[in-house]
């Protein structure tokens, strides 16, 4: 995709200039909360200091901010900064299928293609119609003990429990146009499109944006208690452009219809395309939402990956060998109401350290005198 590197209003939504939008922008003194409306950029440091914050109080009017330049000077972060980032896994069936075949390979991808096969035929057809925790789901469960194809992976797929885990800390994630990094010891891995939802500091789910929560398929096929090892690496997880805020028309029912797009062009030539469709989803966001809330409290807010139907199986190399990332992959996301993702695709160790944390950003903002006491804001709900 020409031009990727610079961000303009070509990766937002056609009507970018009617929605709202939140993101995170880096000037010359520090990152910088930004609400994006009419088209005109506003820096909303002024009034609070982080994303966190503007959520919280539902600062969704510019009043207060300051005007910034045009979109495609500026330098564009993450659009999320204190809030925990965590993911539902095995929400959709065709990934369900994908994560059983690699725990039955042990991550070795020369051996999913005859295990494909063989669940397929076993419970292809089953699962995809199975409500999760229901009845039909339970009697699925004790069909496949019987034929030995039970797996933990169909466990968070059918069962009452969604699988939940934290994918990246705090002020970790990587935003358009940033190089997303595997494991240089990986040899089996993928890109996974999601939309992500951003939830605020009571709960309420407040908008969407768009994720790349890339996965190991190697480290997590040759075991489950590899997770965080397969999803927790520098650069290894994409959060933007920005977060599109729900309001009368952007809801949650716009995220339960829209399509997820995904394109991987690579430097050899490679070229895969795919889509997924939330109409699909096992378990509808909202409920993946109270599941991902529990009994816990997250006083910053938490962004929520909803999970991809997109494992790709397509060959890259040798016949069987299924699809893995090469150093210099572009990878394209894109949902007609949330815009376009694009990130380069490297190594975790040779990707640019993360190296501002949590107490660089409080002391960079205390120095900018953002921590300052201030009057109570008045909410501004759209």
């Amino acid at each position: 995709m020409a031009g990727w590197e610079v961000f303009s209003a070509d990766f937002l939504p056609a009507d970018w200039r009617q929605g709202r939008f939140v993101g995170r922008v880096a000037l010359a003194d520090g990152p910088s909360p930004v609400l994006v409306v009419d088209g005109t950029v506003y820096d909303m440091a002024g009034v609070v200091p982080t994303v966190s914050d503007l959520l919280a109080h539902r600062l969704f009017d510019p009043a207060g901010g300051e005007r910034l330049g045009a979109i495609e000077t500026l330098d564009w972060l993450s659009p999320i900064d204190l809030q925990c980032v965590k993911a539902a896994g095995v929400t959709f069936a065709v990934s369900t299928l994908e994560r059983v075949i690699e725990e039955r390979a042990r991550g070795d991808a020369g051996a999913a293609a005859a295990i494909r096969d063989r669940l397929s035929a076993h419970v292809g057809g089953d699962l995809r119609a199975v409500v999760p925790g229901s009845a039909e789901a339970a009697t699925l469960k004790d069909k496949l003990i019987a034929d030995g194809m039970w797996s933990q992976y169909l466990e968070v797929a059918i069962g009452p429990d969604a699988e939940i885990f934290t994918k990246a800390p705090v002020l970790s994630a990587v935003g358009f146009g940033a190089m997303i990094g595997v494991r240089s010891d990986s040899t089996w891995n993928n890109p996974e499109p999601e939309i992500v939802l951003v939830v605020d500091a009571d709960g309420e789910v407040v908008g969407a944006t768009l994720g790349n929560d890339v996965n190991l398929r190697d480290f997590e096929g040759r075991s489950a208690l590899l997770l965080g090892k397969a999803k927790d690496n520098n650069a290894a997880c994409a959060i933007g452009p920005l977060i599109r805020l729900f309001d009368g028309d952007f809801t949650l029912d716009d995220v339960r219809a829209a399509a997820v797009d995904l394109t991987i062009e690579g430097m050899d030539g490679y070229r895969l395309t795919g889509s997924s469709s939330m109409a699909q989803i096992s378990r509808d966001p909202a409920e993946l939402v109270r599941q991902a809330l529990s009994e816990h409290h997250y006083p910053d807010g938490f962004a929520l990956f909803l999970g991809t139907m997109f494992a790709p199986t397509q060959d890259r190399d040798a016949p069987g060998r299924g699809f893995t990332h090469k150093e210099g992959d572009i990878v394209t996301i894109s949902s007609e109401r949330l815009g376009t993702l694009v990130n380069k695709v490297t190594s975790a160790k040779a990707a640019p350290a993360w190296s501002f944390g949590i107490g660089d950003l409080m002391r960079n903002l205390a120095a900018r005198g953002l921590l300052a006491p201030r009057p109570v804001l008045s909410e501004t709900v759209n």
